[in-house]
């Protein structure tokens, strides 16, 4: 099964990344995830469910951990797709 996971680290600062915005990031670069992208107002990567989950619970206390107010994340589970296609649910509506 492949997850999904996108999620935010609270408070913002837009000016310089605080310290459990960068934990987080380092969770999932690090956590080997594909289609990873970190972000300002966001941030999503893909993977085994195995390594997902892990890096979620990683994510969880690390970031609390290093100062996090609220920790926003969304699990979805998506299809395998060998082909490269779009997973199941996500073709391209043009």
């Amino acid at each position: 099964m492949r997850l999904r996971v996108e999620f935010t680290t609270e408070p913002f600062d837009l000016d310089e990344a605080p310290a459990h915005a960068v934990v987080a990031r380092e969770i999932v670069t690090g956590a080997e995830l594909d289609a990873v992208d970190v972000g300002p107002f966001g941030n999503t990567a893909e993977g085994d469910a195995d390594r997902v989950l892990s890096a979620v619970d990683a994510l969880l206390r690390q970031s609390l951990e290093a100062g996090a107010t609220r920790v926003s994340l969304q699990v979805n589970v998506i299809a395998d797709d060998p082909q490269g296609g779009a997973a199941a649910g996500q073709e391209d509506a043009t």
